[in-house]
């Protein structure tokens, strides 16, 4: 074996950890993530002090985020905290007692029914359980 022969051979061998180290992240990127569904059906959202009249708190449901609103002193409303249109969390503006996406400016009323904007469908809506002192979410 030869000089040129033995630089080809080693440039070969070298070439391989190289490609695979440029193909690897490329295929990764591609493949989407294994991400476990929540299977949790309720989860501990707030405790009763912890939020005024027309306050609201986002709370994390399994792997997507809820939120709660304090209605009044003893109601409180509980949906998804995304937005049906575009997935973007949702907020609620006590000035208008309306819930807004921030995104296209999509409104929904305390019931969770799209008022105006763009979503298509409304929020899901989740039971409310006050146990003790205690604010339970679970899904209906």
């Amino acid at each position: 074996m030869n000089r040129r022969k033995f630089t080809d051979w080693l440039l070969r061998l070298a070439s391989i950890p190289v490609a695979a180290s440029i193909l690897y992240p490329i295929i990764r990127y591609f493949q989407p993530p294994e991400v476990a569904e929540g299977t949790a059906t309720t989860v501990e959202a707030a405790t009763v002090d912890e939020l005024a009249v027309d306050e609201y708190k986002i709370f994390r449901f399994g792997t997507r985020p809820g939120i709660l609103i304090r209605i009044s002193e003893d109601e409180y409303r509980a949906f998804a905290a995304t937005c049906t249109h575009l997935d973007c969390i949702v907020q609620y503006r006590d000035d208008k007692r309306m819930i807004w996406c921030a995104c296209h400016n999509g409104l929904f009323d305390l019931s969770g029914r799209n008022v105006s904007g763009p979503p298509p469908r409304p929020l899901e809506e989740y039971q409310i359980n006050v146990v003790g002192e205690t604010v339970y979410v679970s899904r209906t």
